[in-house]
């Protein structure tokens, strides 16, 4: 993880304040990428304790096509990654409470994205079986970005990391995933973890060897108030990176995992490091 603690201290040296849609404020550098190699670990940070169920539980709600919270909590009672976001489209809509539908957000563009004539494309899927049968492929990619469906009534949240595309060659499967907003301190390091057990879940369903993940980043920010943390966070040692052991049941199609299937193994980190979530 020393590519992401070498951003922290770029943002650090070299940001610019801006002001921010939450008015917390941010320093901000545009356009950073870092590269993180499979083989030498898995990517979960070590200078503080990453949210590992938090991360997990997420990643398999975007992956079930879901854009409600209560198909979250169903998976990780105790996921609270989106809480705020949802009060927040709650108090936009005007509303108390609703059935806990957030817009189409993330699993819905992935698995249900609606095209001009009414249906739907599975764009997960659709990589999937290009992986498998069409690896050569310059077209394996993933969209959550959907410019008509980004309003302030119509997502709890537009998307942040919006975009990810993947490369098969001589066996390996790498990913690259644009993030056009990125809270560094608080969203980069569990974006990182689950865009990496993604790339590895979708290596063993199609028998390849998973490779890079490859992050680009638009708007790298820290928020004016994490700042502190962030420096102790720089402070802190790195430890050596852990691994991940995928449980195998057989499991052919990308639905087939659930929480169990996973487990971090020799994870070491220091303590947790809490921060405000800018909303």
């Amino acid at each position: 993880m020393q590519n992401y603690l070498e951003q922290l201290q770029q943002i650090l040296d070299f940001g610019i304040q801006r002001t921010d849609r939450t008015g917390v404020g941010t320093l901000s550098v545009f356009g950073l990428n870092a590269r993180y190699d499979l083989r030498k670990g898995f990517p979960a940070v070590t200078t503080k304790k990453l949210a590992w169920k938090s991360m997990v539980s997420e990643l398999l709600w975007f992956i079930s096509g879901s854009g409600n919270i209560k198909d979250l909590k169903d998976i990780y009672k105790y996921n609270k990654l989106w809480d705020l976001n949802y009060q927040d489209y709650l108090t936009r809509l005007e509303l108390d409470t609703n059935d806990g539908d957030m817009g189409r957000i993330y699993g819905q563009q992935w698995r249900h994205w609606r095209t001009t004539d009414g249906q739907e494309v599975d764009q997960l899927q659709e990589a999937i079986d290009l992986i498998k049968h069409n690896p050569n492929s310059r077209r394996i990619i993933v969209n959550a970005w959907n410019p008509g469906e980004l309003g302030l009534k119509d997502v709890a949240l537009p998307p942040c990391h919006a975009f990810f595309q993947f490369y098969v060659a001589e066996g390996k499967l790498s990913m690259q995933m644009y993030q056009r907003s990125a809270d560094m301190f608080l969203g980069v390091p569990l974006n990182i973890a689950s865009y990496s057990l993604l790339l590895l879940v979708i290596a063993k369903i199609t028998k390849l060897e998973a490779w890079e993940f490859i992050h680009s980043i638009g708007d790298a920010h820290i928020y004016m108030d994490a700042i502190p943390q962030c420096k102790e966070q720089l402070s802190r040692e790195p430890k050596s990176l852990p691994n991940v052991q995928i449980k195998d049941r057989n499991q052919h199609t990308i639905d087939d995992f659930c929480m169990d299937d996973f487990e971090l193994v020799d994870y070491q980190s220091h303590e947790a490091i809490k921060a405000k979530m800018a909303v």
